[in-house]
């Protein structure tokens, strides 16, 4: 492990001892601190990217991926034209490599120059020669493996930035890292995390611009308390940090904001809870207005009566929030879901774009949050503009343009009795990547049809009273028996998912085509009338920009949810993807990764490209012979709650997994016997799996072992293997 911030910058405390003084004999000034070691400045000339060039790459470079959605406007839009509609049947393998993980791979990688910067899991950065695959250099921060267990959905690593020579990775324990882009070497490191004794984590890609880079964080759901800082991208030193929500309203304000956000929220005691409105993806700069814009996420927990028990708009949860870039201070916000009771996050990718609106040219942002609404807001002053549904909503009618605000439908109140709901937690569209296109005014995007069941906690209806348990998610709804809910509750409908290109000013879908599964990858759309987009079966597609038909496919075995992007070396253009799916709760056969496993590739295409990616194995499903089943119905049933509650989020609905993660009921006698050295004394914490010794005790993990084992053996029997 490298060494810290704290430890490459010491501060020094001087004592003087002071002697026996007289009016002649004045106590002297004590000397003066050393000053702090000079911090390197990048060897090279590589990764020399500055503002100016990011904003003029459109133009000047089309060739190269400055920033992470290629500049700042962050519309994932490409004017290459050498692959298009007549000559993209003609894409071939180019090169790939294998980054030798099952861990989900979501970045975007960036090309500066001929390389090719980006992140795997664990945070593990390589630059690579962006023709040939290449590795140049790569770079382990070695994150400890016990925050897979403080990461609410995966080891996961959205991508880097690379600014002034330098290449800045946040990791997922929480540092924030400027590796000289020249060779890998460590230049700084900062530890961006206020308390060590809640779950923070980083996932998302740290954004750079104006001599600074920005970061926030993640960790809602176990109770954590969001912001995001501006460090000094040349030193590392802290330039300004702001809250997303309030703290303790006993003790001073951090600053002006968190006074006024403080009035919207209502009773209770949401500060030992954490709050939430974690920043854990978008970041975006304007140099227009010298702005950043955060996309905030939900509270924590989920419900508002738990949080808020008095009601109120709980700001700046589920929000946009337009900063000032060089002090921090708040220009204006919307708030797209106030009082969010759903995990309604606005940290869905943020786009700017000028545009005529209603006859008047305007600077506008776009966003198409997890609440089911796409907005159009005036970057300058914050005025809704338009708020259309894109997806299926039934949480609320509409959007009052006079007011700014959703109508909620208050035929779904869940507060008493459960009730399906649309759009669910993972949104009407979530983080993966949307492009637009100024010449067809369309943008392209990944959504879907996923409605849940949401229920109040039941201990928290009974009693009115609600403890935070540290360790473990803290949602607010009954998550432990959500299997029987899901499937004993009328209403559920099964998920669909589907690419679409959407007009943001008239709210009309132009075209949209349904894929196979629900949950897919992100867009990059090109010049040359291409979008691209992998999905779960693991195909990466090329779809015609007007009418969104299949051009070219191409199986790359893995499911894809990270976003394509597009380049040129040489005067060659390449498409390029990464492949790895997150965990996720169903387990659905036709994908690649329930199939083949999860097998985490660089994937680069390029006209004429004539490789060939090896067929992987297909999984082996069946089940071994179990122990004996020893527990009583009512342990099990215990021990379904406690899985589902614990374990279910990475392990799969009903104990079946998806792929990514291991299918616990495929444990053997031998796996079995190790059980309790696995979930309580953790004996596999550098792989990912902490033990949970500070949240179950035998008595619960031997429930959770019988549930797994009735699971096995219900399923063993139903394939004939018993």
């Amino acid at each position: 492990m490298s060494l810290t911030f704290k430890s490459r910058w010491p501060v020094l405390v001087i004592c003087a001892a002071i002697a026996a003084c007289s009016q002649e004999a004045p106590t002297p000034a004590p000397a003066p601190a050393p000053e702090a070691p000079a911090v390197p400045a990048p060897a090279g000339t590589a990764g020399m990217v500055d503002d100016a060039r990011i904003n003029a790459s459109e133009t000047a470079e089309p060739e190269s991926w400055l920033s992470y959605g290629k500049d700042y406007r962050e519309q994932r839009y490409s004017t290459l034209t050498q692959i298009n509609s007549e000559n993209v049947g003609e894409l071939g393998l180019e090169w790939y490599l294998d980054l030798d993980t099952i861990h989900p791979l979501e970045a975007t990688p960036l090309v500066v120059d001929g390389v090719m910067y980006l992140t795997s899991a664990w945070n593990i950065t390589y630059a690579l020669n962006a023709a040939t695959g290449a590795e140049i250099w790569r770079y382990d921060p070695e994150v400890p493996g016990e925050f897979a267990r403080k990461a609410c959905c995966g080891v996961i690593s959205r991508g880097l930035a690379v600014y002034e020579g330098r290449v800045h990775v946040a990791t997922l324990d929480g540092r924030l890292l400027a590796l000289d882009a020249a060779d890998g070497a460590l230049l700084w490191e900062v530890d961006t995390v206020i308390d060590r004794e809640r779950f923070y984590t980083i996932t998302g890609a740290p954004r750079a611009a104006g001599g600074k880079v920005y970061i926030g964080n993640g960790g809602a759901e176990f109770g954590v308390r969001g912001y995001v800082t501006a460090y000094d991208a040349a030193t590392g030193e802290q330039e300004w940090r702001f809250f997303t929500v309030p703290g303790n309203p006993a003790l001073p304000f951090e600053h002006p904001e968190m006074e006024m956000a403080a009035e919207t929220w209502k009773g209770g005691e949401w500060w030992e809870i954490g709050g939430g409105g974690t920043v854990w993806n978008s970041i975006v700069y304007d140099p227009d207005f010298d702005s950043v814009y955060i996309g905030v996420g939900n509270g924590a927990p989920w419900t508002r009566a738990i949080r808020s028990p008095g009601g109120g708009d709980n700001l700046f949860l589920s929000s946009i929030v337009a900063l000032d870039a060089d002090t921090g201070a708040m220009k204006w916000y919307y708030q797209t879901t106030p009082g969010d009771n759903w995990d309604y996050t606005a940290v869905q990718d943020i786009m700017l774009a000028d545009m005529n609106v209603d006859g008047v040219d305007r600077k506008v942002l776009m966003q198409a949050p997890k609440n089911g609404f796409f907005y159009v807001i005036d970057r300058a002053d914050g005025t809704l503009l338009r708020a259309h549904p894109y997806g299926a909503v039934t949480w609320a009618t509409h959007v009052d343009m006079d007011t700014g605000r959703p109508v909620e439908n208050a035929e779904v109140d869940y507060s008493e009795e459960e009730q399906w709901i649309l759009p669910g937690p993972l949104g009407a569209h979530n983080w993966q990547a949307m492009a637009y296109d100024p010449e067809r005014g369309l943008v392209y995007f990944p959504a879907q049809d996923a409605a849940f069941v949401y229920a109040m906690d039941d201990d928290y209806k009974e009693t009115g009273l609600y403890k935070r348990s540290p360790g473990r998610s803290n949602l607010g709804i009954e998550f432990g028996r959500i299997a029987q809910l899901l499937t004993e509750t009328p209403g559920g409908a099964a998920p669909v998912g589907y690419l679409k290109a959407f007009d943001p000013l008239t709210g009309e879908t132009a075209w949209s085509v349904q894929h196979a599964d629900w949950w897919n990858g992100g867009t990059v759309a090109t010049a040359a009338g291409l979008v691209f987009q992998g999905d779960s079966l693991g195909n990466l597609s090329a779809f015609d920009s007007d009418d969104g038909s299949i051009l070219w496919q191409s199986n790359t075995f893995t499911s894809i949810v990270a976003p394509p992007m597009t380049y040129a070396v040489d005067g060659k253009q390449f498409v390029a993807i990464m492949t790895g799916a997150g965990i996720r709760l169903d387990a659905i056969p036709e994908t690649a990764t329930y199939q083949y496993g999860n097998w985490g590739k660089v994937v680069v295409y390029a006209l004429g490209g004539t490789g060939e990616l090896p067929t992987p194995t297909a999984r082996d499903l069946s089940i071994p012979e179990q122990p004996e089943l020893t527990a009583s119905a009512a342990d099990i049933a215990r021990g379904e709650e406690l899985y589902h509650d614990i374990c279910g989020t990475c392990h799969g609905l009903a104990a079946v997994s998806s792929g990514t993660l291991p299918d616990l009921r495929m444990m053997t006698k031998e796996r079995h016997a190790a059980f309790n050295a696995v979930v309580l004394d953790g004996i596999l914490r550098n792989n990912g799996m902490a033990g949970f010794s500070d949240t179950l005790d035998a008595t619960d993990v031997g429930r959770i072992q019988q549930y797994l084992i009735k699971r096995a053996t219900e399923d063993r029997a139903a394939a004939g293997e018993a």
